[in-house]
């Protein structure tokens, strides 16, 4: 684990030669201390100010994935360093949030004007006995060409979706079933760090003002 290592301080100095720092010299020794501290391991995030949900310092929530697109390629977050990623779970039957979902991420590209292309769409399927690879890609692209889907076994799917805190099940309609889910859209940095969650009620032109904060 990265670990940062500061320079000795005054202080260290003055307890090898046994002379204890007055108070008021602690006080300044413990303020250079939190300066170099600073300086030494980079300035910590500055506050996201969001329409949507701030996930930079919530460890554990979300973090890798390993699925498969519509190629049978795995991929996870290191195949998208350098952009920043919009990930939503879903399901190609889906009648009304995830078409709304993913239209709204065409709008948001598009709003974003040069730094919309930068923007990589992922569509994670909850359904993938009937989202086969055809059918997945078919339905991504629909929407944009450089949207991907991606797919897995229904245990990786079920581990991965526990792992961005997704809520979905299958509820039997006649002689099928459609599947009930959460809908919100989670938004990676550039270097792969997941920032932030977009509510579905969210505006496209909300969702913007987001994502332009980690750009």
């Amino acid at each position: 684990m990265l670990q940062c290592r500061l320079p000795r301080t005054e202080a260290a100095r003055m307890r090898e030669l046994s002379v204890p720092p007055s108070p008021s010299r602690r006080r300044l020794l413990a303020a250079a201390g939190a300066a170099a501290l600073l300086s030494a391991c980079g300035r910590a995030e500055p506050k996201l100010q969001l329409h949507g949900i701030d996930l930079s310092l919530r460890p554990g929530f979300g973090g890798d994935f390993r699925l498969l697109d519509p190629q049978g390629r795995e991929r996870t977050l290191a195949d998208f360093y350098g952009k920043p990623v919009l990930l939503f779970f879903g399901f190609t039957l889906c009648p009304d949030v995830c078409p709304t979902a993913l239209t709204r991420a065409v709008q948001i590209r598009k709003l974003l004007g040069a730094d919309g292309a930068r923007l990589q769409v992922l569509f994670v399927t909850l359904d993938p006995a009937r989202d086969t690879p055809p059918v997945l890609q078919a339905y991504t692209q629909a929407f944009d060409p450089s949207f991907i889907g991606l797919s897995g076994s229904e245990q990786r799917i079920a581990e991965t979706a526990k792992a961005f805190r997704v809520v979905y099940a299958k509820v039997p309609t006649g002689a099928t079933y459609t599947i009930d889910h959460s809908a919100l859209s989670y938004v990676y940095d550039a270097h792969g760090r997941l920032r932030m969650a977009l509510r579905h009620e969210q505006s496209a032109a909300e969702c913007v003002d987001d994502i332009r904060q980690i750009l």
